[in-house]
């Protein structure tokens, strides 16, 4: 016994009494209907949502800034920092006539998260230093194909601010500011 907390098994024989089992059938009878008088611990999903604890990770976000620009910049951090390597990313270099869609000269072209892979352990927010991805209070959707856990840049990026304030008020959520 490594951890001390083994317990010493009592093997008596049983009693007349206890050979019945009745004293166990009516505890368990017991117990059973006592649950029947309890709150439910289950909800009914598309009427009620689930409210989540404030430090809830769910899905991440690819943020914008307020003039509705990018803020990934490619830089690779959330990506080294992800212990379980769900995030793949290609970066390219900003066009002339692009200055309203990236804030940056440096974009992600291509960013992927794998969400099979991820652990949600919110390293990649913290690596990130222009705050570009940060975890919603949403959680990943159910999916038949694997294809369809793979999110790529459409879809984990927030709406646009000034073309849909509503979206990106949703998307944001209660987080303050939106950082």
């Amino acid at each position: 016994m490594l951890t001390q907390r083994g317990k010493l098994v009592d093997r008596k024989p049983l009693s007349a009494w206890e050979n019945l089992y009745l004293p166990g059938i009516i505890k368990g009878m017991f117990i059973t209907l006592s649950h029947f008088f309890k709150k439910k611990a289950t909800i009914k999903f598309p009427e009620e949502k689930r409210t989540f604890s404030k430090v809830f990770r769910g899905v991440q976000i690819l943020n914008r800034d307020e003039e509705g620009r990018e803020r990934c910049t490619a830089c690779g951090l959330c990506a080294v920092a992800c212990p379980a390597e769900a995030i793949t990313m290609e970066g390219a270099e900003r066009q002339p006539g692009e200055e309203h869609l990236y804030r940056e000269e440096k974009y992600a072209a291509k960013y992927e998260i794998n969400m099979l892979r991820c652990i949600f352990c919110g390293y990649c927010e913290e690596a990130c230093p222009k705050d570009a991805i940060y975890l919603s209070q949403t959680f990943a959707q159910a999916n038949y194909h694997r294809k369809g856990f793979i999110y790529k840049k459409e879809d984990l990026l927030i709406p646009n601010p000034k073309e849909d304030p509503e979206a990106y008020q949703r998307a944001v959520g209660e987080r303050a500011g939106g950082k």
